[in-house]
């Protein structure tokens, strides 16, 4: 079995390195257009290989997707972050041309491969990914909720000082400010998190991991990694090992909590086959205020695109 990550920067290298330490697939390729960055990446890795006792082989290529043919899943990390000066426009403009290329090569190669998308904008790259693939959207989905989760479970973890094994959550909506986690479905260890933590504090706690993002960069200078590519690589997991994990993922909606053709977080069974099941829950009305105004938002971005010549 082959696994495929595209773009080899801080979030595709943590992605790739996860996948191999977890033996999720027997080739992991990792591709960048940058000469030799990947190359040298996955000779790293692979020199971890007697160290973390591991068998999957890691390559690297440069710009040469043959190397990708045949892959089971193939997550997509390509994409510039936003510079000074560049308007949420232009960055979108430029990511799509990134992202519409790169999903051609993968479908090129890989045509039943289930494609993640990581890059910014989020819930749009994805929606651009689609258009391009031309596959059912079952295959073609997001990396931000089981993100957006972990960082939400981790200030948990550590406001109550517990293990955030024992933490579950559910989040919803886009990828941003406008993200909508749910409080009435986080639970440690089945007890309603309400119970242990005073509203004020967990009112500060869903605060920060909507801007959780910016935290990151704001302390760094840059965008996260190592939380980032190993979501990527959870969900790679659920898929090649057929987990039937429920996880929050960016999905294509079709009439799902009364929203069409817009690809939001939302919770899905993920398994093989990619997403295999969409879950709605029974939101109550402030819920689903929340959910539709994250929905708005993202087709707003989403009508960047679509009005895009790229």
């Amino acid at each position: 079995m082959k696994v495929s990550v595209i773009g080899a920067g801080n979030v595709g290298a943590t992605c790739a390195d996860v996948i191999a330490h977890k033996e999720l697939a027997n080739e992991v390729v990792l591709l960048d257009i940058k000469e030799n960055y990947a190359e040298g990446k996955a000779l790293d890795m692979w020199q971890t290989s007697p160290v973390n006792m591991y068998d999957s082989r890691i390559t690297g290529s440069t710009n040469d997707y043959s190397k990708t043919a045949g892959s089971e899943v193939v997550v997509i990390t390509s994409g510039l972050p936003r510079k000074p000066g560049m308007s949420r426009d232009d960055l979108i403009a430029t990511n799509a041309k990134i992202v519409k290329s790169v999903t051609e090569q993968v479908i090129k190669y890989s045509p039943d491969a289930k494609i993640i998308v990581v890059s910014n904008p989020l819930d749009v790259m994805t929606y651009c990914a689609y258009l391009t693939a031309k596959i059912d959207p079952s295959r073609v989905f997001g990396m931000a909720g089981i993100l957006d989760t972990a960082r939400y479970r981790a200030f948990l973890a550590t406001e109550l000082n517990v293990s955030p094994k024992d933490i579950q959550a559910v989040l919803m909506g886009g990828h941003g400010d406008t993200m909508v986690p749910l409080p009435r479905y986080t639970t440690v260890s089945g007890i309603p998190v309400t119970e242990l933590i005073a509203k004020d504090k967990l009112d500060a706690i869903i605060q920060r991991a909507k801007v959780g993002g910016g935290e990151i960069v704001n302390l760094l200078g840059t965008s996260a990694w190592y939380a980032p590519g190993a979501s990527a690589a959870q969900m790679v997991e659920a898929i090649v090992r057929d987990q039937k994990r429920i996880f929050p993922v960016c999905a294509w909606l079709q009439g799902e909590y009364g929203l069409n053709d817009i690809y939001l977080g939302v919770p899905v069974k993920l398994g093989k086959n990619g997403i295999e099941e969409i879950i709605e829950l029974q939101l109550n009305d402030e819920e689903k205020a929340l959910l539709n105004t994250s929905a708005n938002a993202v087709k707003e971005v989403m009508s960047v695109l679509d009005n895009l010549d790229y």
